[in-house]
């Protein structure tokens, strides 16, 4: 399989739009901080990492190892620990880190959990003016350290999730940018769904146009044929795709700048109109995709939106997809709007706003069935509307 990849052109983002852009960034992070009156948020999530000042290294090693972490005071200086390039936006100075996992440390953490704090703590007394810190999972022992010298400590997490909720134009466009490239990869993988090729091989080409096209990573291998799309989420296997099969994808793409694409499709390998339960699943999915995007206003809840979501059909609703709307950024992010069923247990509320972008999901497979349909959008808030970012094209011939 020798696959062309070609590259899409990026939007024209100049040095300062790219600054500017990190500039809201780190100031929708600080204003998340003071309204929980936080003086240091201390980040190591890869994704925290990019946010906050768009360091990319070693992305998915930083995801398990943390050898690199960022101080973020309300006021004063940020300062990067770990990094290799200096040239990282809103950094004021680099340091060497101290070590906090078992593979840098061994597996006696307590002295550099003390001297990961001494820093903390000098740090603190210099440029914060409280006692509050904000951290993202690391090893316990930081926190149990801070602790005992008086810290309060809270989650980052919570802080950086609502700081990403709403989007600037320079981050909208670095999305599209994303789904236009996925979209490419997409239409690759349809273009060569023949029969004999396997699940992994077809799956490969997307990852080969994302990483052409400076692309990061792929949150899973979310690509099944045939019996294996019943029920989602088997990630793609060794199994030779048939004539006739359902294929069915989840692109979950991580792509330029750290944004995201997070787009499904399903069609028939080397097409037709495929049998009556093909088609009546994927017309279940369309329809629920559809329904539930005209249902999105800037200003509904997020418990509204659940109540008032597509009404699946019986035969469908015990195995549905773990949510009806999710937000998207660099990765998923907050909200994640669960069905109706499922909200007593796991719901929560909230508002829908302007700029944010979300994702309408269906997954349509009978229970014990052997065929399953997965389609997904991407959409954005506006003031008054929505708008579909995303625009791979639907299978006309499954629509009934």
């Amino acid at each position: 399989m020798n696959i062309a990849t070609k590259i899409i052109p990026a939007p024209k983002l100049f040095d300062q739009v790219l600054k500017d852009m990190c500039d809201y960034r780190l100031e929708r992070l600080r204003k998340s901080m003071a309204e929980k009156n936080v003086s240091l948020s201390i980040l190591v999530n890869p994704v925290s990492l990019r946010y906050a000042i768009d360091f990319d290294e070693f992305q998915l090693f930083q995801s398990h190892i943390p050898t690199c972490y960022l101080f973020v005071p309300a006021e004063g200086p940020l300062v990067m620990h770990g990094a290799t390039r200096r040239n990282f936006p809103n950094v004021s100075e680099y340091r060497r880190p101290y070590f906090i996992s078992p593979f840098d440390s061994g597996f006696d953490l307590n002295n550099s959990a003390k001297l990961f704090t001494e820093e903390v703590d000098s740090f603190m007394k210099e440029y914060c003016h409280n006692n509050s810190i904000a951290i993202e999972r690391i090893t316990p022992l930081v926190t149990q350290s801070l602790q005992n010298l008086g810290y309060q400590i809270s989650d980052a997490e919570c802080l950086l999730e609502k700081a990403k909720v709403i989007k600037c134009e320079t981050e909208i466009e670095c999305i599209k940018h994303t789904i236009a490239i996925a979209e490419y990869g997409m239409k690759l993988m349809q273009e060569n769904t023949f029969a004999g090729l396997t699940e992994r091989q077809l799956w490969s080409i997307l990852h080969q146009v994302n990483i052409a096209n400076n692309g990061s990573w792929i949150e899973g291998h979310m690509l099944s044929s045939g019996p294996r799309t019943n029920p989602w989420l088997q990630e793609a296997s060794e199994r030779v795709i048939e004539t006739g099969d359902m294929v069915a994808l989840d692109t979950d793409l991580i792509g330029p700048r750290g944004y995201m694409a997070d787009i499904s499709r399903s069609w028939i390998c080397e097409g037709g109109r495929g049998n009556n339960e093909q088609r009546k699943a994927y017309q279940h999915a369309y329809d629920e995709v559809h329904f539930n995007i005209d249902a999105i206003k800037p200003g509904i809840s997020f418990s509204e939106l659940s109540r008032g979501a597509f009404q699946r059909n019986k035969i469908y609703k015990s195995n549905n997809y773990p949510c009806v709307y999710h937000g998207a950024g660099l990765t998923d992010e907050y909200p994640k709007i669960y069905y109706q069923e499922d909200w007593a247990r796991d719901g929560y509320d909230g508002i829908v706003e302007p700029n944010m972008v979300l994702c309408v999901e269906s997954y349509s497979g009978a229970e014990e069935g052997e065929v399953g349909v997965k389609l997904e959008q991407m959409v954005l808030v506006t003031e008054m509307e929505v708008e579909v970012l995303s625009h791979y094209p639907f299978e006309d011939k499954l629509i009934q």
